[in-house]
C-alpha cells in the first residue's frame, strides 16, 4: 500500500491551483438515494422504481448493467456539462459494447476497455478522450485548470473515507475540481450526502486508491 505523505508535502507537490467545474452529477443507478441499500444488499437493483430511465429493456437488464456502468456515468456527466445530449446509461453502455469498449461474457462484462472507449467517444460525441496509462496525481490539477475533466481508476472503497484501501483501481470516478488540500470528484457509486457530489479526497490519501491511470476528457474543438 502506498505510504501516506504529510499534508504539507502534498501541498507543495500539487501547487496552488483551486478550481471547481460545476458538473452535473449522475449516479450509475437511477435512484441515487438507494445506493447504501443497494450496496448492502437490502434492495435489489431491479427494484429501483426508475430503472426505465436508463434505457434498459427490462428491470433485469438494468440490474445487470447498473453495477458495471461507472464509466458511462462519468462520460454522461462530462457530456452534459459541455451541453451535449446523452441517452440513458444502459443505452449508452450498449453502444460502447458494440464499439468494443466492453466484452460481454455469460456471467458478466469485461471493461471498460480504454482504447475503444476513447475512439468511440470521439467518433460519437466529438470529444477528445486521451487514454493515460501512467497518470500521476500531480498531473491532475493542471488538467482541470485547462478545462479537462478526468476519469480516474480508483478502488470503490474511496466512497467510505476516511478508510484504508484494500487495493487500487476497479472503479471510475470523475475529477471535477481541486484545491491545494483536496481533489474533488463525482463518484457514480458514492453515498448520498457524503461521497456522491463534489466529494473531497485529500491528496495525501489518494495514492492508496488511485491506480495511476484514467482517461482525460476535453470538449471537442480544443
Amino acid at each position: 500500500m502506498p505510504e501516506r505523505l504529510p499534508g504539507d508535502t502534498w501541498k507543495r507537490n500539487m501547487g496552488n491551483i483551486s478550481i471547481r467545474h460545476e458538473v452535473p452529477y449522475h449516479s450509475q443507478w437511477e435512484s441515487a438515494e438507494l445506493v447504501p441499500d443497494l450496496l448492502a444488499g437490502r434492495v435489489k437493483a431491479e427494484d429501483d422504481p426508475f430503472w426505465y430511465r436508463s434505457g434498459a429493456c427490462s428491470a433485469e437488464e438494468y440490474a445487470f448493467w447498473s453495477w458495471r456502468i461507472c464509466g458511462m456515468a462519468c462520460l454522461s456527466m462530462a457530456l452534459e456539462y459541455w451541453g451535449l445530449k446523452v441517452a440513458g446509461l444502459v443505452t449508452v453502455a450498449k453502444e460502447f459494447l458494440d464499439a468494443g469498449a466492453y466484452v460481454r461474457r455469460a456471467d458478466g462484462v469485461d471493461g471498460l476497455i480504454y482504447a475503444p472507449f476513447a475512439k468511440y467517444a470521439a467518433e460519437r460525441y466529438g470529444v477528445e478522450a486521451e487514454v493515460r496509462t501512467e497518470l500521476a496525481a500531480e498531473d491532475i490539477p493542471s488538467l482541470l485548470r485547462d478545462g479537462a475533466l478526468v476519469m480516474l481508476s480508483v478502488h470503490p472503497s474511496i466512497r467510505d473515507l476516511p478508510t484504508t484501501s484494500p487495493g487500487r483501481g476497479g472503479h471510475l470516478v470523475l475529477a471535477i475540481g481541486c484545491s491545494p488540500d483536496h481533489l474533488q470528484v463525482h463518484n457514480p457509486s458514492g453515498l448520498p450526502r457524503s461521497s456522491q457530489r463534489f466529494a473531497e479526497v485529500p491528496w495525501s490519501v489518494l495514492p492508496e486508491f488511485f491506480a495511476q491511470r484514467g482517461v482525460v476528457l476535453r470538449p471537442g474543438g480544443r
